[in-house]
């Protein structure tokens, strides 16, 4: 099939972008929408022009650097879906097809389809992980966790971190993502140790780069993990009560 597509092209990060019009021909059904870019990029090679500059990496939908607006969706049409997954059969012959890299002010443009995502790496760095030394790892039997408690902390871990939630948001924020990592060490004993100083180390670091929750739970929709909303409210209880608890020590 035949396709147009509509390419945000941008030199990098200080130059002013554009759509830029190409035809993509003989677009096979079974391609995913990545290997439809590569072979876009191809085709420009072949011309001697730029190839379109794109972030991917496992394209199993596993480590997220496929982010990509597409038709002014995150991640494409369809649910719990990452671009990588995406297969043109989505698409009919002679579709205009609209390609973005995320747009939120937390994610600079760099090079045409990539952003600077560094504001998710820093709200894990601010608390996203277990510093107490507990010694070599001990066998699984000794640690009992209930079978509730060990699937919530399992949902929270499937987020990879793509971002599609803070693009997806119309106030860019980055609730989704920061709750989900929270969550994942907060319902686990490991995590127990440093639960009130993680959460309030996490939301302040959030809130210096993305902007705040609504509740439109777009970011919810967007993911494709299918992240649920219900752990911003965790978040959020997580958070007053390690500030109701440092003020009564204090």
């Amino acid at each position: 099939m035949k396709l147009q597509l509509r390419v945000w092209r941008q030199k990098n990060s200080q130059a002013t972008g554009a759509f830029v019009d190409y035809e993509a021909d003989d677009v096979s059904p079974d391609m995913s929408f990545l290997e439809m870019l590569d072979e876009l990029n191809e085709s420009l090679v072949v011309a001697g022009d730029e190839p379109v500059a794109f972030d991917h990496d496992c394209r199993e939908g596993i480590c997220g650097s496929c982010s990509l607006m597409i038709n002014g969706t995150a991640h494409g049409p369809h649910r719990a879906t990452a671009t990588c997954q995406l297969h043109m059969r989505s698409f009919k012959d002679g579709d205009q097809v609209t390609i973005e890299p995320w747009r939120a002010a937390a994610f600079p443009v760099l090079k045409d389809l990539v952003v600077d995502r560094s504001p998710l790496d820093s709200v894990i760095q601010a608390g996203g992980f277990i510093s107490v030394n507990t010694g070599s790892a001990p066998d699984a039997n000794l640690m009992p966790i209930g079978k509730p408690d060990a699937d919530r902390a399992m949902d929270a871990a499937e987020c990879i971190g793509c971002g599609a939630c803070v693009a997806q948001c119309p106030n860019g924020a980055g609730q989704l993502f920061t709750a989900a990592k929270i969550a994942q060490l907060a319902i686990l004993p490991q995590g127990g140790p440093e639960r009130l100083a993680r959460v309030e180390r996490m939301v302040a670091t959030m809130e210096q780069h993305f902007g705040s929750c609504s509740n439109f739970t777009e970011c919810e929709a967007a993911c494709p993990k299918e992240i649920s909303v219900d752990f911003i409210a965790q978040m959020n209880r997580e958070y007053l009560r390690a500030v109701v608890t440092r003020r009564e020590v204090d």
